[in-house]
């Protein structure tokens, strides 16, 4: 006996459920909410820029109707990585100079080729070729201090990943800048053009309290504050700066910039390896965030940064990658977090000291903290900007699986990552970046390997 059958509830359904333009499901969803919460068999909905849903597949299959659906069952989604320091255009110089101490490394070889190779074409194809790297191992927001940052906006636009950029200032002549009013004044361009872009937040950078006047870095910090604009600098990198410091000022690199009211506003300080107590209650007081840099600080033997008194303290801390150039030759941020958690438990002679979970706040929510962007990204919840990965957990790298944040941390690579969406745009799909052309770059990249080791000198 046949039974009769009703398409009524289906449609119904159908009717019921909301339109969205993609909807991604995965084994897990890493929500990095408050919560913390891991769905399994979890879904996201998005429509236009924003996560509009987060939950079950089942809730989400229920409620949302979407135009384009993607269907991950063996991988995880979890928030895109956030790099809150490197220098992208410093792609090209990989490798130019590797195993020196930061003053040689700088003075000697980079400021040297940058002399000699920076211009506007050099700047796109080698924010292209970081973009490209960066997407495909799943970093979806980077911050960046260069030269020609107009540029490397046009750039970052054109691959779809989320920038803070920072117009470079320094005190001796660059390619964009022959003195440091120069700098300032092309930083002002760079910032009126892009406020209020959805992928660009324009910021002032000037390079370190030791490459730049007291005037300097006061003027810096009134003109991030006259737009409302992140301020990013190097600190306290090295034992040396620290020495030189005390020496000329007796005080620390930190207790110089307070007492010019450089913190007085949005900060973001990379490195902070050498600082103390002290340093570290003038942070906290002005909420200064932390680009913590693990690859580059051993590379350069920098020193460790107090990381777990840093975070203890309520300090925001990120992780960074650094320039891919001497200081640290790649920009993947899953290697930053597996090093970031190591490096403090043999600093401290401690497994503890920082957890794979800890590790992982700082590469998604942690690091949007840092920036000011935690209301934006950094998480996967609802209302906020879609921003997201799926991580493959099919690899032989990737079974068995106990724990996620381990997962993540000690076993999965950058090279695990099989879709990228950015602002609510597919960037990458099945490992394949759909915004850049990847055989261009890369022997563009080649081109210009040829033309810088013709121009200077390498470290061999």
């Amino acid at each position: 006996m046949l039974r009769s059958f009703s398409l009524l509830p289906i449609l119904a359904a159908l009717l019921s459920a909301a339109p969205c333009d993609l909807t991604v499901t995965g084994r897990y969803v890493v929500t990095m909410d408050a919560q913390r919460r891991v769905i399994e068999n979890g879904a996201i909905a998005i429509r236009a820029d924003r996560i509009v849903a987060v939950g079950t597949r089942a809730e989400i299959d229920r409620n949302w109707q979407p135009q384009r659906r993607v269907d991950r069952p063996n991988a995880m989604l979890t928030p895109g990585l956030i790099n809150t320091h490197t220098h992208a255009a410093m792609s090209l110089f990989r490798g130019i100079a590797d195993d020196l101490k930061l003053q040689d490394w700088l003075n000697n070889y980079i400021f040297p080729a940058e002399a000699k190779n920076v211009t506007p074409d050099f700047v796109r194809w080698g924010t292209r070729l970081a973009s490209l790297e960066m997407l495909l191992s799943g970093t979806t927001t980077f911050t960046d201090m260069y030269y020609y940052e107009d540029v490397v906006a046009e750039a970052v636009k054109e691959a779809g990943i989320r920038g803070v950029l920072g117009e470079t200032i320094i005190k001796f002549p660059v390619a964009d800048a022959k003195t440091p009013e120069d700098g300032l004044k092309y930083a002002e361009k760079f910032l009126i053009r892009f406020k209020g872009d959805p992928l660009i937040t324009a910021a002032v950078a000037p390079h370190a309290p030791y490459t730049n006047t007291d005037a300097t870095l006061k003027a810096a910090r009134a003109l991030a504050n006259k737009y409302n604009a992140p301020l990013i600098t190097h600190l306290s990198e090295t034992k040396k700066e620290n020495d030189d410091m005390q020496a000329a000022r007796h005080m620390s690199p930190t207790e110089y910039l307070n007492s010019l009211g450089f913190f007085n506003g949005r900060t973001v300080a990379a490195h902070c390896v050498w600082v103390n107590d002290r340093d570290m209650a003038i942070l906290k007081a002005h909420n200064v965030g932390v680009a913590h840099n693990p690859s580059s600080n051993m590379m350069l033997a920098s020193g460790v940064a107090p990381v777990v008194e840093m975070l203890k303290r309520g300090i925001a801390v990120g992780l960074g990658t650094d320039g891919p150039a001497g200081s640290n030759n790649d920009f993947d941020l899953m290697e930053e977090m597996d090093l970031a958690a190591k490096l403090q438990k043999l600093s401290r002679n401690d497994p503890e000291a920082l957890t794979a979970k800890q590790s992982f706040e700082m590469a998604t929510i942690g690091g949007a903290r840092v920036l000011g962007m935690e209301k934006e990204i950094g998480s996967l919840e609802a209302g906020k900007r879609a921003d997201l990965i799926s991580i493959d957990l099919d690899a032989p790298n990737a079974v068995p699986m106990y724990d996620v944040y381990s997962q993540l941390v000690y076993s999965l690579k950058g090279s695990n990552v099989i879709d990228v969406v950015v602002n609510g745009r597919e960037v990458v799909r099945d490992k394949r970046a759909l915004t850049l052309d990847q055989p261009a770059i890369v022997a563009k990249a080649r081109e210009y390997g040829l033309k810088v080791a013709a121009s200077v000198k390498q470290k061999h």
